[in-house]
């Protein structure tokens, strides 16, 4: 049994229902937003922020989830494929997950609009039904996710990242989404504040650990999930990077921070520089943080009793870790 099988199993049924409950929440009278959404739910990654929701809610829930179970997964899912969209459309990237992206194929006017109504669909889906506690929690993930996006942005232009700004990029960028998730699942079956905040700081570990896995992919040995080097070739700051460029030579920095603005298309010199950050330790030092933040998450996950849940949590933390892509 593949892994990703492995974790659904205890919230199989959920997911089928919840596939129905999402298409039906992105309906429209106009076609052609039809057809769009059509082509998006074909081509649906893995799911793993709506598992998240279940999982959690599940495991505080008796292996019960509720109708604000599957809002908290479909706002969540609905946002996360809102700023997917836009980002595509930022990043001008033409591809996702192996199709073409939205604005490949519409243009970029479409695509921005049909985010908009992606992200207008989630929150009026927790406004129509009075979930103003989950409305609370995404509306803060989508402010952070934006401000980290930026800040990263502002970074990239100046290259004066220090590790703290790196660890408050990821946080906002990627991690809030996932602690969103986590949180969400917890507050729709009625959890206490106590539990609430101690699964959004579940979902934020493993989300600054999976960030750290996906910096890795730039300085892997083969291509696998993404090409090799592509983040210097976007001038973004990852992890083993920034860790070598605090503790080199003055001429390793003006070598590296040269490569990064000036060389970032020049295979020769983005090599050298993934060498350089290899033969420097970054891959060690990025994945001894990895590993620390999966070591924290572990241990909130267990002060919780021991269920298929609880289980399934784990081996999606251990997933973020492992996985090729």
């Amino acid at each position: 049994m593949k892994v990703v099988e492995k974790i659904k199993k205890p919230i199989y049924d959920e997911m089928e229902v919840f596939e129905k409950k999402f298409r039906d929440s992105m309906s429209s009278n106009v076609s052609l937003l039809n057809r769009i959404t059509h082509f998006i739910v074909n081509r649906k990654g893995k799911q793993m922020r709506p598992m998240f929701v279940f999982l959690v809610s599940k495991m505080f829930g008796n292996g019960q989830v509720n109708e604000r179970t599957y809002r908290g997964a479909a706002v969540i899912e609905l946002i996360h494929t809102a700023t997917l969209v836009h980002d595509d459309v930022v990043d001008e990237s033409y591809k996702r997950r192996g199709f073409f992206s939205i604005n490949a194929l519409w243009k970029n006017k479409i695509a921005v609009l049909v985010g908009d109504y992606l992200l207008s669909k989630g929150l009026l889906l927790s406004i129509e039904n009075e979930d103003f506690d989950i409305l609370k929690i995404i509306s803060v993930a989508v402010r952070e996710m934006s401000q980290g996006e930026l800040l990263q942005i502002e970074k990239s232009r100046s290259l004066d990242i220090t590790l703290d700004t790196y660890f408050e990029i990821i946080r906002q960028k990627t991690a809030t989404l996932l602690a969103s998730c986590c949180a969400i699942g917890a507050k729709a079956v009625n959890c206490n504040k106590k539990e609430v905040q101690k699964m959004h700081k579940l979902g934020e570990l493993i989300g600054m650990a999976f960030q750290i896995k996906d910096d890795l992919f730039d300085y892997g040995k083969k291509k696998i999930g993404k090409p090799i080097g592509i983040d210097i070739k976007e001038k973004k700051m990852t992890l083993p990077l920034i860790h070598v460029l605090n503790k080199s030579s003055k001429s390793e920095k003006r070598f590296i921070i040269n490569t990064i603005k000036n060389s970032n298309k020049n295979k020769v010199k983005v090599n050298k520089l993934i060498h350089l950050v290899k033969e420097k330790g970054g891959i060690e030092f990025a994945e001894k943080k990895m590993n620390l933040y999966r070591q924290n998450a572990i241990k909130i996950l267990h002060e919780f009793p021991k269920n298929d849940y609880r289980d399934s949590l784990e081996l999606m933390l251990n997933y973020v870790i492992e996985r090729n892509v």
